[in-house]
Order: structure tokens, then sequence, then C-alpha cells
């Protein structure tokens, strides 16, 4: 694209510094015209018509003719507006003056005449064509880039909205055939601590299901007691993940309130933690804090695992990728997409250092 537009601009100002020495033979030809007027008193007929015939054929070129104390002999194609106004005049034609070095025509000794000259109209927005034509095309290509990419981002939502609602669809089968079974244990033994642990995942398994159809609608944002489920996430994952893992919560000791699906957010929270579990290869110190910076909710997931490099933290949040052997590298691209399209927020990796740790950081609006 770069170089279409450089050969287009180039190829232009060949062409109009070309129309230019064309212009200024023409000027050098009438100006050779009106010296043989003056030197010749009595020309033929012929001479004459040609003379007239070359000064006439001069429609465009802005052409002004003084004499040594500046008083005008003759003018030719300038702007109407000040035809009558010999001041003007003269300082458009020392203004000619600057981009043309004037010709001077000697009458008799001692006395002279000064043909002073400009660009035809033509020429100069000649001049300017190329910058235009190739903001033109830089527009255009621009703009067809951004078309095809949000086409493509389209497609690629709907793709995810597409399979995450399937997920959903095949997980709901044997979760209801789950719960069945489930009522059937606790006829059994209610009391039976498995029972309730098992009853536990199932029912986490029904919001991951749910967490899967609401992707690619617009989740209602009805939850708003941000402490609740922060510390119903902690709660559950403080459970489920290492004992050698020192998992700590650190909430403010007021409420907090904050418009969020708590289906969704519980998602985000779940991905972070998860990363960082891998992160310490299942043994390490986790730290959780929800804390209030100016008119925005701050979410602070901190580990002490194996960092990123530069161009990992980069590439982190980008559909696909990981550093996993396992896994779709979805879960931090999703997590950012239902904190930025869905919550209005945003999720950041706040700080990484190879061999120390990662913090990444989430930022809502306060209500």
């Amino acid at each position: 694209m770069t170089i279409v537009v450089l050969t287009i601009v180039i190829a232009s100002t060949i062409l109009f510094n070309f129309l230019r020495k064309e212009e200024v033979k023409r000027v050098d030809i009438l100006v050779t015209a009106l010296k043989f007027q003056q030197e010749v008193k009595t020309p033929s007929l012929e001479i004459q018509a040609l003379l007239l015939q070359i000064y006439s054929s001069n429609t465009t070129i802005p052409l002004i003719i003084l004499d040594k104390n500046d008083q005008i002999m003759e003018h030719k194609n300038i702007p109407q507006d000040i035809e009558s106004d010999s001041v003007k005049i003269v300082a458009l034609a020392k203004k000619m003056a600057k981009s043309y070095t004037p010709i001077e025509i000697e009458i008799v000794k001692g006395n002279k005449q000064i043909v002073y000259y400009d660009n035809s109209p033509l020429l100069n927005n000649l001049q300017y064509s190329p910058y235009i034509l190739g903001l033109f095309i830089l527009s255009y290509f621009g703009f067809s880039f951004w078309f095809f990419r949000t086409i493509k981002k389209t497609d690629e939502g709907y793709l995810w909205a597409g399979l995450a609602k399937e997920t959903a669809h095949q997980i709901g089968t044997p979760l209801s055939s789950m719960i069945g079974w489930m009522e059937i244990m606790k006829l059994d033994d209610p009391d039976s601590e498995g029972v309730h642990e098992i009853e536990k995942d199932i029912e986490r398994l029904r919001t991951i299901s749910e967490r899967f159809s609401k992707i690619g609608s617009v989740p209602e944002l009805n939850d708003t007691d941000f402490n609740a489920t922060i510390q119903e996430n902690y709660d559950y994952l403080k459970t489920r993940i290492s004992r050698k893992i020192n998992f700590g919560l650190h909430l403010p000791n007021y409420n907090i309130s904050v418009p969020h699906n708590r289906i969704l957010m519980s998602w985000v929270i779940e991905n972070l933690v998860k990363n960082a579990v891998d992160a310490m290869k299942g043994e390490g110190s986790i730290s959780m804090s929800v804390f209030e910076r100016n008119k925005n909710i701050l979410v602070e997931v901190q580990d002490n695992g194996s960092g990123m490099t530069k161009q990992q933290a980069r590439n982190a949040f980008k559909p696909g990728y990981s550093t996993k052997k396992r896994g779709w590298g979805l879960g931090l691209s999703l997590a950012k997409r239902v904190v930025q399209e869905y919550h209005n927020g945003d999720i950041k990796i706040a700080q990484t250092e190879v061999g120390k740790g990662t913090t990444f950081r989430i930022t809502i609006r306060k209500a």
C-alpha cells in the first residue's frame, strides 16, 4: 500500500514539474514575441497576426507587465476582483516574483518593461493532487482494513458464542442425570460428607453450564454485593486447590456495591486463580485483595509463581495463546471479554517478573 501511494505521488510530481516547464516555455515564447514587437517598428501584417495569436493563446497563465517605475503596462488572467485596483495588481506582481524570476524587456536605452508571471490555476491545483490522492488511497485502505477486521472479529464472536452454547447444552444432559443420582444417594445417607461435597461440585457444574450459556448474550448486572461474590468464590476455590498453596483473601470491612453478574464475575476470578495455581506448579502462595481507588473497585490476584516474560505478558489475553501444554488458551481471553464488554471495566497484568510471580488486576467502576 505504501509503495502504491509513493508511486502515485512521485508520478504526479514528475507530471507537475513537466507541465510547469511547459508553461515557462510558453511565457518565454510570449516574452520573445513582445521583444520582437518592440524592436520591429513596422512589422508585416502576417507577423502582426502571429504576434496577436501568440498573445491571445495565453488564456490561463497570469501575466503582469510593469515599467521600471512599477506603472502597469499590461495584465492578463489575473483575479477579476483586483483588475481595477492598481495597488493590488502591483502587489500581486511582487508576489509572483517570489515564484519565478521576472523577465526584463529592453524598450529603448534606459527604459524597460518587466514581465511577471505565475503558475496557471490548473497547475496550482495539480501540485496538491498527489497528496490528496495519496490521502484518499490511505483512507480507503484504512477503512477496508477496519471493515474486514470488524467482520472477522464478529465472525469469531459468533463462533465462540456458538461453541459456548453447545458446550452448555452438552454439559446439561449428564448434569441432569448426576442430580438425579445425587438425590438417590441422599436417601441412603443424607448426612454423608461425601454427598455434601459432591452436591457442591454439581452446583458448580450447574454454574459453569450457565456461564457458557450466557456467552454471546447481554448479561444482566443484577448483583450488587461485590464482597459476597468474591467471598463465595474464595470459599469454594480454597477447598479445591492444593493444601500446599497458602491462599489468602483481603476484603474491606465495609460493603462494596458494584453492579455485576455474579456468575460471569466468578468465572473471571476462577480463571485468574487457576492460572496462578498453574504458575506455581501446585505449591506457593496466592493473595486475593479487593480495595477502592478513586471511583474504581480493584481486585488483585497475586502469586509467587514462575512469572512471565514481556512477550508472554503482551500475548497473555490473546485467544489461543497459552504457555501450558494443555488447554486451549481461551481462559484469559474470555475473562477479558467478560470484564471489558459486559462490565465496562478493565483487566491487565499489573506486575510480573520471571521467577518472582505475577499480579493480575481487575478494575471496575463503582456504582
